[in-house]
């Protein structure tokens, strides 16, 4: 389990239910490396400003990982994290690699509006 402050997808159900339950979801699929801790970071720094948008993080090599790893959108990525944003279940954006706070919300305000 990745040891952060946001809430785990654990597995292909939570995953499920997560997108059936939150209209607007970020999810950050990645291990306790460098390029990943960041992006952790920004994430939990943002759920206050952003309570419209469900943060979750998923180990990338657990099999639950799968589901992110085998999207249509991920498939030439090849830096870790993959991270993919939901609304209403689909697929609007996906990033690979190490994401600044500039990168992260300005994909979060044009896909899923603004925050506070």
């Amino acid at each position: 389990m990745l040891q952060t402050g946001l809430e785990h997808i654990e597995s292909e159900q939570a995953f499920k239910d997560t997108l059936a339950d939150n209209e607007n979801v970020m999810v950050c699929c990645g291990r306790m490396g460098p390029m990943c801790l960041p992006v952790y970071d920004i994430m939990e720094a943002l759920t206050p400003d952003y309570p419209h948008v469900a943060f979750r993080d998923m180990a990338f090599d657990e099999p639950v990982g799968r589901v992110i790893r085998s999207l249509p959108e991920t498939r030439g990525f090849m830096g870790l994290p993959f991270t993919v944003y939901f609304k209403n279940g689909k697929v609007v954006a996906a990033t690979s690699g190490i994401q600044t706070m500039e990168q992260v919300t300005a994909v979060l305000d044009e896909k899923f509006g603004a925050g506070r």
